[in-house]
């Protein structure tokens, strides 16, 4: 079928949908919801058998469902509306969720249902780790059945009232900051995770910090640090901790208010937020830092885990968004070699649930008072962390991707020996919507892997891919069908195989001569110097696109238009997926 997708966003779950319903042979194109007439006109210009929005937060214009069937994905359940479905799921504690596939119609997510399904949700996840795994499997299944059942021609979709057992309607207005706000002075500390972990990415919960008002995003408990509720106690990794009633948070980014008139502001890491305004405060590190060995069972936050189980070691990093700051590769590339330190046979890096990577910090660069050098000394620390990876040669590394991958960030999962990836994570392995030709030996590894024309493809479409379609084209190894709750355990299990089996020892030897005579025909040092000319020309030229594109991006500014690479949708070259069995567990 030719469907178009319509999406405030090209946001993670408007690419899981876009990807797979590629894969699955039907001609996707997009269009932004940049006002009703650009919309009226991508309509008429692409004439679809069916429109689906995954992710919209405008109403679709009359014109336009009365003609044609537009599908809504809201993030609920049956007979749930309203905007922030998943702040009041996280607000009132619920332990089980939904996503709806339901009929535009004049009343707002009152239409006739057309699918849905059910998810958990779990204890102590953030809204926006929710929304890219358990929601987003949930509206996967929901979006794939509602396009078989629309392809059909015989489905009538039911009234919301009649959709099953417990579909009562229930409208939920919007969730106001009244209701996010901390008080210090009374809210336990588990109150005050969940009022973080509901607004985590977007849009933060307003608050008061050193005489100055600020957006906190994130939250972890903290163990043992205790001090007057609402003051500030110590620093790690960029993040504050401040105390509650009862112990203390850790908050790893915050966002300043933004003034009247002045411009868009961005999270940052927040010690380098707080900048000058921060008081003298002890940097204390988690137990066991560098690896986090004894802070594994411990109810205390690092962004950086270690722990070992026989043979194998795993080392685990979570950095919000997925981005990764000067700082913070550096502080990855530590702990990585003195994890090799370590007589095990299989390292496992990655492994935890969401995000593994997405590269170059971009609103850390935008905040440099020297962007163009912030830039280079971000590349290059993912280089070096990328290179230690590629001549580790006494083991195997495994990269698992429990989340999406881009850019930089999945070309770092490159590197690895073997890469395991849950079943419902999408990588986008290219640069260039950033302005940018790209790093972290990606001209080595990719075409190694996929070969020098799907190479080639894939940085120049510059599209999402499934872990269907990345195992199918050689990008990944395993894909692992699990939830993300049980994706690590998944992980674990393969990898205490992949250290027990009989060939393990022989493979890490070929893969040291295969390393040396790749050497031999062309340095590692030659790649990444071509690659960083070219990083350093554009860096350094004020004006270079990168620039504009990542002020843009950092401020979340609306484009003035549909990028043609989304209109036009899957390329001729995209072929249909043929199976789903070989390389899953």
């Amino acid at each position: 079928m030719d469907i178009l997708l319509v999406a405030s966003a090209f946001n993670s779950l408007t690419q899981r949908v876009f990807a797979e319903l590629g894969d699955r042979g039907h001609r996707v194109g997009l269009e932004l919801a940049l006002g009703d007439d650009p919309l009226r006109e991508a309509v008429r210009r692409t004439a679809p058998d069916l429109i689906v929005a995954p992710m919209l937060r405008t109403a679709i214009p009359p014109d336009i469902w009365s003609a044609h069937v537009c599908l809504i994905v809201h993030p609920g359940p049956v007979g749930d509306r309203g905007p922030s479905s998943l702040d009041w799921a996280i607000h009132t504690g619920a332990t089980e969720w939904g996503v709806t596939v339901l009929q535009a119609s004049g009343e707002m997510d009152g239409g006739a249902v057309w699918a849905s399904a059910r998810c958990p949700v779990p204890a102590a996840v953030g809204k926006s780790d929710l929304y890219r795994n358990e929601v987003s499997d949930a509206a996967l299944e929901a979006v794939l059945l509602a396009v078989e059942r629309f392809a059909s021609g015989t489905y009538v979709p039911q009234p919301q009232e009649t959709s099953g057992p417990g579909a009562e309607v229930c409208v939920r207005p919007y969730f106001e900051q009244s209701l996010r706000r901390v008080d210090w002075a009374s809210d336990p500390t588990e109150t005050v995770l969940r009022k973080l972990r509901g607004a985590d990415s977007q849009p933060g919960v307003l608050d008061e910090l050193l005489e100055e008002e600020w957006y906190l995003h994130g939250g972890h408990a903290e163990e043992s640090l205790r001090g007057r509720p609402g003051e500030l106690l110590a620093t790690r990794s960029g993040a504050v901790c401040r105390a509650t009633v009862d112990g203390a948070v850790w908050i790893p980014e915050l966002r300043p208010r933004r003034r009247a008139g002045g411009p868009a502001t961005f999270k940052l890491p927040a010690v380098l937020a707080l900048g000058d305004r921060l008081p003298a405060l002890p940097e204390v590190a988690a137990p066991g830092e560098p690896l986090g060995e004894r802070s594994a069972g411990l109810r205390t936050w690092s962004d950086i885990r270690y722990r070992e189980d026989g043979q194998v070691g795993f080392l685990s990093f979570t950095f919000p968004g997925g981005a990764m700051s000067t700082e913070q590769c550096r502080r990855l590339l530590t702990a990585y070699r003195v994890s090799c330190a370590r007589p095990t046979t299989v390292l496992v890096l990655g492994g935890s649930r969401d995000f593994f990577s997405n590269g170059i910090h971009l609103n850390v660069i935008e905040a440099a008072a020297d962007p163009a050098q912030e830039s280079w000394e971000n590349i290059n620390a993912m280089d070096d962390l990328v290179e230690a990876v590629l001549t580790t040669t006494d083991r195997l590394v495994v990269s698992a991707l429990g989340g999406n991958a881009a850019a930089g960030g999945a070309m770092l999962a490159l590197a690895a020996d073997q890469v395991w990836c849950r079943s419902g994570a999408v990588l986008n392995p290219h640069y260039r919507l950033m302005g940018l030709y790209g790093s972290e030996y990606w001209t080595y590894t990719l075409p190694r892997r996929v070969g020098a024309e799907q190479a080639e493809r894939l940085t120049r479409r510059a599209l999402p891919v499934t872990a269907a379609r990345a195992r199918e084209i050689g990008l990944v190894d395993v894909v692992i069908d699990s939830t993300p709750q049980d994706f690590g355990s998944a992980v674990a299990r393969h990898a205490a195989r992949l250290a027990s089996a009989p060939g393990t020892q022989q493979v890490i030897s070929e893969k040291k001569a295969a390393r040396e005579r790749d050497e031999a025909i062309t340095p590692l040092s030659a790649y990444r110097e071509r690659e960083l000319a070219r990083m350093r020309a554009t860096f350094f030229d004020p004006g270079a696109p990168y620039h504009a594109l990542r002020a843009a991006f950092v401020r979340k500014v609306k484009p003035s238009s549909t990028p043609d690479h989304l209109r036009s949708g899957t390329s001729p070259d995209s072929q249909p997926l043929t199976g789903h069995s070989s390389g899953s567990l």
